[in-house]
């Protein structure tokens, strides 16, 4: 199993905790963000993570070096620019005919084995892992019709649910020709360019443990929770 973990943002939304390090370096309990998705890789059988770098670069190759630490290899990929969340891939030249994407600033309980063996098994060239996120609407909301605007539903505060992104995909090498050789390019660029040929690209919904560190209070709630479930998210 081949990994490339996706480092190489600003972390904008996490400040100020991304002030003065990369994202990828900031705390979660007695460990950096970044080596959760490591160690769980680890255990997952995985032999070798390439981590795209970008902001800071320097000093998250300082800490996590080659690797051995946790009994894996790790190598960069360093971007000059902004990529985008998929652009980076076409950076690494050995990536084999499949492999898993993820995002660096998971907290999840995901057993990427599973996820990955379920990928090469169904023969798709994309898989994604995806989590039922209920959003709710704090305001009473209105539907009308016609030019005069008449009210024809009410409805307080709804709940919608939708299926969501874990920002944790597996890949076939052949998805890749969808992106393009200069500029950045993200996986909704990718999604939709999928959806546009109509290649085969499917949904993994999982229901176990997720949360994206995107903002502060995340940040917060991800340092509550991984002193609860510590070793279930270490696997």
């Amino acid at each position: 199993m081949r990994a490339v973990i996706l480092a190489g943002g600003k972390g904008t939304r996490l400040r100020p905790f991304t002030t003065t390090m990369p994202k990828p370096l900031v705390p979660l309990g007695d460990m950096p963000i970044l080596e959760l998705p490591i160690r769980r890789l680890v255990k997952a059988g995985c032999e070798r993570a390439t981590v795209t770098v970008g902001h800071m670069a320097d000093l998250i190759m300082a800490y996590f070096g080659d690797g051995s630490k946790w009994g894996l290899s790790i190598d960069y990929s360093v971007e000059d620019e902004p990529l985008g969340t998929i652009g980076p891939l076409r950076l690494i030249s050995d990536l084999p005919d499949d492999f898993l994407v993820m995002n660096g600033d998971l907290l999840t309980d995901l057993d990427y084995a599973s996820f990955f063996r379920s990928h090469l098994e169904s023969g798709a060239v994309g898989t994604i892992a995806t989590y039922k996120r209920e959003i709710t609407v704090d305001f009473g909301v209105l539907a009308y019709e016609g030019d005069d605007h008449r009210i024809t539903r009410f409805t307080e505060k709804p709940n919608e649910c939708f299926s969501v992104s874990m920002g944790i995909y597996a890949f076939s090498q052949s998805i890749l020709d969808l992106v393009p050789p200069t500029g950045p390019f993200g996986f909704d660029d990718l999604m939709l360019a999928s959806i546009d040929r109509g290649l085969d690209v499917r949904a993994y919904p999982y229901d176990g443990y997720w949360l994206d560190i995107g903002r502060p209070d995340d940040y917060d709630r991800a340092n509550e929770d991984f002193e609860k479930i510590r070793e279930k998210l270490l696997g």
